[in-house]
């Protein structure tokens, strides 16, 4: 693609690949229980598991871990993280935690007790899981344009106006603590929410007395998005940007491993006192001291380094374009993609590819077995396994939207790879009817059962000739 921006960055240091035959990479999936997520990381030759903590550092950065401070309390190196949020997000309480999920569990244990409610522009596999363990019902008021795959929608991570007033009139607003809103929206394939429509919310919230909390993991991603898409912001800086999708809310949870740039990391912010009084007890708990969150100086140091550079518009245009080069190959040669590309990540629609594949054998689970086989890619299914059980009937979720994720990570990967993984989806889409049936579980846990479930091929099913002869495949507990 010609149009393609060269990457504003040059490479300093590099981490050998190996690459493997197809007669391995088969012993190493049946190993792994037909789980990408079980496999060793030197079995893969291009992961795009996750963006998250996956990024490559900037020189920059390295050189700010060397100032961290070690103070167990009280540290440098937390002012230092806490003046870089309040200047770029605009949230005055900031408290550190050593992930993203960390902070999901210390609000759900802050605002959450059993009965009450909490909607949101679709769910996140751990955020909802720690809201469901703490007694509350997760409600999905996304618009119905994100559970369609081909609608061109430009902000499809828009929150239903409609669906909301229906769901406070139902519960009663004393019911619903927060509402918990994602920019962008990971589970529609990193779609944005739009400056006015996340306005709308929080005043429609506040109205009721109901605080709104942000995902901001990929904000800058979204503040992006806003500037090419929404009315009125073209001019307008991304730091200026993110600063307005934040302004409304009353705080937000940050996992620093994605739009920041650092390997570990995150952060609650607020703006209630009292909130946050009570957050930082909790985190004395579950975390750490509230100036260091399970986090070292040094990660705090790398973080604030990491949202200076998240904001500059050279590597957020750059970053983003990568993933839309990957989504237009793709879309180009006819495999069927969630559009239109979001930030982070291109979605393969898996129940299009492999409509063949009922949806009780996981079709987005079986496309990422037959990537990783063919080109030793590794992606991550965000469909029925990623949605897990409903915690009330047991039964399993059957989510709209089944994919295969490939998310990029900042920074790591060259054009060059991206055209690998290209080759590989569409020769796997061109040769679908290699795929015959799918898989089911043979170990599944009771939480993010995505991460750790093994399974096993269908009766009868090959994926591209690997096939199992009875239930339980050969090499389950082989070891490489």
């Amino acid at each position: 693609m010609s149009g393609h921006p060269p990457e504003p960055w040059r490479v300093k240091m590099v981490e050998p690949l190996r690459a493997t035959t197809r007669e391995y990479r088969e012993q190493a999936i049946r190993a792994a229980g037909w789980n990408p997520c079980l496999l060793r990381s030197e079995d893969v030759y291009v992961d795009l598991f996750t963006d998250s903590g996956t990024n490559a550092m900037s020189d920059r950065q390295w050189s700010a871990l060397l100032r961290g401070d070690e103070a167990y309390a009280g540290a440098r190196s937390f002012y230092v993280l806490e003046e870089a949020v309040r200047a770029h997000y605009g949230y005055h309480h900031v408290i550190p935690v050593h992930q993203g999920r960390g902070g999901e569990n210390i609000l759900s244990r802050c605002l959450l007790r059993p009965g009450t409610h909490v909607a949101g522009n679709m769910y996140f596999p751990s955020t909802r899981a720690h809201q469901e363990l703490n007694g509350a019902t997760f409600h999905d008021v996304i618009i119905d344009e994100a559970h369609d795959p081909g609608c061109e929608h430009p902000f499809k991570g828009n929150v239903d106006l409609g669906k909301l007033e229906v769901l406070i009139g139902e519960v009663g607003a004393g019911l619903i603590p927060y509402l918990s809103i994602a920019a962008t929206v990971n589970m529609a394939g990193g779609q944005p929410i739009s400056v006015a429509n996340l306005t709308e919310v929080c005043e429609l919230a506040h109205h009721h007395g109901i605080p709104v909390f942000l995902d901001t993991a990929r904000a800058v991603e979204n503040a992006w998005f806003v500037k090419q898409r929404e009315a009125g912001w073209a001019d307008r800086s991304i730091t200026d940007i993110l600063r307005a999708l934040c302004a409304p809310t009353d705080g937000a949870v940050m996992s620093a491993k994605k739009d920041s740039l650092a390997n570990i990391g995150g952060w609650i912010g607020l703006r209630d006192p009292e909130l946050a009084e009570q957050a930082r007890g909790l985190v004395l708990l579950y975390e750490g001291l509230h100036t260091y969150g399970g986090m070292a100086g040094r990660d705090m140091e790398a973080i604030a380094q990491g949202i200076t550079e998240s904001v500059d518009e050279a590597h957020i245009g750059a970053r983003v374009a990568q993933v839309e080069y990957l989504g237009e190959r793709l879309h180009a040669a006819g495999v069927p993609i969630v559009r239109p590309v979001g930030g982070h990540c291109v979605c393969i629609d898996a129940t299009a590819a492999l409509p063949h594949v009922p949806r009780s054998e996981f079709a987005a689970q079986t496309l990422a077995a037959a990537v990783y086989l063919d080109a030793g890619i590794r992606g991550v299914e965000r469909g029925g396994v990623s949605a897990g059980r409903d915690p009330h009937t047991g039964e399993n979720r059957v989510p709209r939207l089944e994919f295969l994720r490939l998310a990029i990570p900042r920074r790591v990967y060259t054009q060059s790879h991206l055209d690998l993984v290209a080759d590989s989806v569409i020769r796997v889409y061109r040769q679908r009817d290699r795929i015959v049936g799918g898989l089911l579980f043979d170990y599944e846990p009771a939480h993010l059962r995505f991460f750790q479930a093994r399974f096993v091929p269908s009766r009868g099913a090959s994926i591209f000739g690997a096939e199992v002869q009875s239930g339980r495949c050969a090499g389950a507990a082989e070891q490489f």
